[in-house]
């Protein structure tokens, strides 16, 4: 009966799903305010329908109603019940299910707090939501029913489990984290849709649909910290990203969502780069449904990806094909009408955001060309192809460089007109930094060829953490003020500057434990018996003994082993090599020690004939400083996003004047 409530909801969805798509968009084009008005009401109708439908599906895992194929597939009586209700979303039918859960949750959010919009333009905003809802419901009712019954009379007693890999507290939080900012994107782009057929773009549009696309972004950035940080303790290899298809599907869009975030600052502020702006908004989301189709086509081998049939890729493919080629085509059509703003020069701080923008796009495309190309090559018939770390690293990494060494120069330049020589003054102490730093680690290090990129890439690490301090100095007037002047700026600084600060700090934070982790890693793989000891970067890992533990639904091994330094015990880690039974699958659990700048692993195997056992221990330098980064960013991006300038329908901000622009170089307005 529930079963048939949460199917009747959907088809009853679609129906309204189909008339907010069309009527508002119909009564926007006659200037029918009734007709307008019910993109709101549907919206609120069609979450509430999608509630009900997820609820339901819901309440079929909490009870263990193995009648219906989706908990069958995916479900067991023995489960905890968080990895019950985390199954509803474990699986393709169920993760679809909550994608246009968040559509829906979106275009809800729109329609309530987005008062202040046009009318026009909240109308076909909603109304290509709804379009894009429509595309999703038709999706899973004819190839991915969640709520389909299981053949014949008899109902199974027991169901045949979730994936072990994903029973773990990280993936019960990482993919709606994930799927919020992959959906959060269709509100950049279905503005974009809509100012594409009002054909116009200005300060207060970029105003709107800044927060949405800060939303997803913020969104997106913790969900793929959470995925990584999953891969890292759970699956025992001790790395945090393997450059594997579905990470990029994520990854992807994430770079393209950064270059909106910052395009779009410069529609605000100086009406300029509209073009670009829209552009990049509709390929961003485009991404996010490309991201969509490789993680549910079976055309990749992944361990995140869904195990799928082709007719389903099939659809999706045309899903996407009608959705990225009508958005393509209509703004081929009329983005020419979109009239440009004011002109800058190329030193300025809207040539600094274009350089972020050029740079992340590449960074994106490069991306996405080495996840593509191997399918590219195998459908040409040229080969089978493997497109590894050693290309990504090669190409991608080029292209932060500049970027990371932008970072700290761009916030300092005025708009329009700016004085080079003037910032580089100001960033004096960020470059006595930098170098003091480049010949601390490279001496620290024992010197050689070696070790010059890593003591580069700490380099800049220090370039764009003090630069961002530099930035924050210079705003307030720090040494130029008053301590109790600069004090007072410090305290009234808007929200969105500390935003910015937090959310380039992060990235400085990231950099050092990208580099830290590659340059000065250390592994150890060996067996051993209880007793025996294997030193590692200083340190002593002993392995005291191996006992069988029995899980809530799993039997492991679990080790003990002892982390000491010159004879002080710092640590006992319990690494555990678990064997599930429903379904029968192996799964490592890491044992991880954490000093907050660096960490200790250890992975237990398989017991040998003569008593011992396979042992892995792993020293990792600076991968904590991944997690702080990542939380940073986020934190920047929330902070941002409190700031009341950034909220729908604020005042738009003033632009700057020719002769304020033209006037020496002074402390850059808020992001």
């Amino acid at each position: 009966m529930i079963a048939e409530l949460g199917h009747f909801c959907l088809v009853l969805a679609l129906f309204v799903a189909l008339v907010q798509a069309v009527v508002p968009m119909v009564g926007a084009q006659r200037g029918n305010l009734a007709w307008m008005d019910l993109a709101r009401s549907g919206s609120v109708a069609l979450f509430g329908l999608i509630v009900l439908a997820f609820a339901a599906l819901t309440y079929c895992y909490v009870v263990s109603d193995f009648s219906v194929m989706n908990v069958f597939e995916n479900s067991h009586s023995d489960k905890p019940m968080l990895y019950k209700v985390s199954g509803v979303w474990g699986n393709h039918e169920g993760s679809l299910l909550l994608w246009i859960l968040i559509l829906s949750g979106f275009s809800l959010a729109v329609s309530l707090v987005g008062g202040n919009l046009p009318p026009a333009l909240r109308a076909r905003t909603l109304a290509v939501q709804a379009m894009i809802t429509c595309g999703f419901l038709l999706f899973i009712l004819f190839t991915s029913n969640p709520f389909a019954r299981v053949p014949g009379l008899e109902v199974p007693l027991n169901g045949r489990g979730l994936n072990p890999l994903l029973q773990d507290p990280g993936l019960a939080f990482h993919p709606p984290m994930l799927y919020a900012g992959y959906v959060g994107f269709s509100m950049a782009f279905s503005f974009a849709i809509a100012a594409l057929i009002e054909g116009k773009v200005d300060a207060a549009w970029a105003r709107w649909v800044r927060p949405w696309t800060l939303v997803a972004w913020v969104f997106l950035t913790f969900g793929i910290a959470l995925g990584s940080w999953w891969a890292y303790y759970e699956l025992g290899w001790g790395g945090w990203w393997f450059w594997d298809p579905v990470e990029n599907a994520s990854f992807i869009p994430w770079l393209s969502g950064t270059a909106l975030l910052h395009s779009a600052v410069v529609v605000e502020k100086r009406d300029a780069l509209k073009s670009w702006t829209i552009l990049l908004a509709i390929v961003t989301f485009s991404l996010s449904l490309l991201g969509t189709f490789l993680v549910r086509s079976g055309v990749i081998t992944s361990v995140h990806a869904f195990a799928t049939d082709p007719t389903r890729g099939l659809f999706i493919l045309g899903l996407l094909l009608v959705a990225i080629g009508g958005s393509f085509t209509l703004y081929a059509v009329r983005a020419p009408a979109l009239k440009g703003g004011g002109l800058f020069a190329p030193i300025s701080r809207e040539g600094g955001l274009l350089i972020n923008n050029l740079l992340m796009s590449t960074a994106s495309a490069t991306v996405l060309l080495g996840t593509l190309y191997p399918l590219i090559a195998d459908a040409l018939d040229l080969g089978k192809v493997t497109v590894g770390a050693p290309f990504f690293n090669r190409v991608f990494l080029p292209l932060m460089v500049p970027l990371l060494v932008l970072m700290a120069i761009g916030p300092l330049l005025s708009w329009k007109r700016a004085d080079l020589r003037g910032v580089f003054g100001r960033l004096k102490g960020a470059l006595i930094v930098a170098a003091l730093v480049f010949a601390g680690t490279f001496l620290a290090t024992g010197g050689g060829l070696a070790q010059v990129g890593a003591a580069a890439g700490m380099t800049l690490a220090a370039w764009v953490l003090v630069g961002t301090l530099v930035e924050l100095a210079d705003r307030v007037r720090f040494l130029r003020s008053p301590l109790a002047d600069s004090l007072r700026r410090l305290v009234g600084l808007p929200r969105s500057t500390w935003g910015m600060v937090l959310a380039h700090g992060g990235m400085g934070l990231v950099v050092i434990g990208v580099v830290g982790n590659t340059a000065w890693k250390a592994e150890s793989i060996q067996t051993l018996r209880p007793g025996e000891s294997r030193e590692l970067a200083g340190h002593t890992f002993t392995l005291q003994g191996a006992a069988p533990i029995q899980g809530p639904n799993y039997e492991a091994l679990r080790g003990d082993i002892v982390l000491s330094r010159e004879g002080e015990t710092l640590a006992r880690l319990a690494p555990e090599k678990r064997l599930y039974t429903t379904p029968p699958m192996p799964t490592t659990e890491a044992g991880i020690h954490s000093n907050g700048l660096s960490d200790y692993y250890a992975v237990i195997g398989d017991p040998t004939d003569d008593g011992g056992f396979v042992t892995r221990f792993y020293y990792e330098p600076a991968v904590p400083f991944l997690w702080y980064g990542a939380l940073f960013m986020g934190l920047g991006g929330l902070v941002s996003l409190s700031d009341r300038r950034h909220r729908v329908g604020a005042p738009t901000a003033r632009r700057v004047s020719p002769a304020k622009a033209a006037s020496p170089p002074a402390p850059a307005p808020a992001e």
